[in-house]
């Protein structure tokens, strides 16, 4: 499998060249200050123009028919321009929530691939769990009504505050289950989250007896769950390989521009290292983030005596990295920048506080290196919460 063939070095000329059209630090600036956190003229542009909100989902399911693959080579434009779009939100989340549900859920499914909603998932409470212990919805079928009703909490659920549908994972008596819910159904509650990254937006959902449908069978949610988990996973850990790259620019340029005592910064040997260290962390991310990407295209086998699969344990391995190399690379640039690099107006401001939040979402550093030791056999299942 090629990840850098003809046709995505292409897509990701067209995704770079677009967002540095419409997404270029001013209006990043300008979009996170705004009370939806994103301008929808500028994303109904990005799902008409470029047509690659559907990328990863098969025709028959009304995307265009692409992989995962595709969809992290978009994504790392994302990361590096830092664009307040409902990409991670509406394409990686949403849409790989709703193809675990195949057919059933096709009308929302296409709705997002033509840009005509945006949508999220629903999974967790704030109790720092990304996994199934960690869902604080409930759903029950009352006797007495037509169809599901969901109660219960969701806490950082991306740009819930705005999402025209809500894909929910909620405990019923048969099991973990899946719902879609309306963005503004009757009994939804929908907190906006003050959160560090202002250039995407969090959301606490309270759901008060919410009318959902169910989605495949109630029970046989977990697969779709932790899929959408190490999907969302992997998809940081390539924003992070897009957000190493632009910062990784950005100090080298300043070191052959800026000059102390006389001479560029770039010639003093403690600026050198600094900058070598952050190319190498930004190609053992880009490695390592590619390789959970191909891996969530071509799957795998657990291994031998139990354990993740290798497509999970890959992204956990991805998301760990990246999320460590992403806070250095950072902290290296505010470093190279001196005090230049502490002020709001500079970018640095902008990915030190996007590799912060990034750092914790769908899993911190600790939790997914535990798995990555489950799988090796290093830890048991069962230690550490696992």
């Amino acid at each position: 499998m090629n990840v850098y063939s003809d046709e995505r070095l292409a897509l990701r000329e067209a995704v770079s060249d677009f967002l540095a059209k419409h997404c270029a630090e001013q209006q990043v600036r300008h979009d996170m200050e705004q009370p939806a956190g994103f301008d929808r003229a500028t994303w109904s542009v990005f799902a008409d123009q470029l047509g690659l909100c559907g990328l990863g989902v098969p025709e028959r399911l009304g995307g265009g028919g692409g992989d995962f693959l595709d969809v992290a080579v978009v994504a790392e434009q994302f990361g590096a321009s830092l664009a307040c779009l409902p990409y991670l939100s509406s394409v990686v989340l949403a849409q790989t929530a709703l193809a675990g549900a195949g057919d059933d859920a096709a009308e929302w499914i296409s709705a997002i691939a033509a840009g005509r909603l945006t949508g999220t998932v629903a999974m967790v409470t704030d109790q720092g769990r990304w996994d199934e212990a960690g869902v604080g919805l409930t759903g029950t079928a009352p006797p007495d009504r037509e169809g599901w009703r969901v109660d219960g909490v969701a806490d950082y659920v991306v740009d819930g505050a705005t999402a025209d549908v809500v894909v929910a994972f909620a405990r019923t008596p048969a099991g973990l289950s899946q719902f879609v819910i309306d963005g503004h159904a009757p009994g939804l509650v929908r907190e906006p989250l003050q959160t560090m990254d202002q250039t995407r937006r969090l959301a606490r959902l309270v759901a008060t007896g919410v009318p959902a449908r169910l989605l495949g069978d109630a029970g046989q949610a977990l697969p779709v769950f932790e899929r959408v988990r190490d999907t969302a996973a992997t998809a940081l850990s390539v924003e992070a390989v897009g957000g190493i790259r632009r910062v990784l620019d950005l100090s080298v340029e300043h070191a052959k521009t800026r000059e102390q005592f006389g001479r560029k910064i770039g010639s003093f040997q403690a600026i050198k290292h600094r900058c070598a260290d952050m190319f190498v962390d930004a190609e053992s991310a880009r490695a390592v983030a590619y390789a959970a990407a191909t891996a969530q295209v071509s799957g795998g086998p657990p291994p031998a005596g139990g354990g993740p699969p290798e497509a999970s344990t890959l992204a956990s391995a991805a998301k760990a990295f990246g999320s460590a190399a992403y806070q250095r690379t950072v902290r290296s640039m505010i470093q190279i920048h001196g005090g230049m690099g502490f002020t709001w107006e500079h970018p640095a401001h902008l990915y030190f506080k996007r590799a912060a939040s990034d750092a914790l979402m769908f899993g911190d550093v600790l939790f997914h290196r535990q798995r990555v030791a489950v799988s090796l056999r290093l830890l048991q299942i069962g230690e550490h919460g696992l």
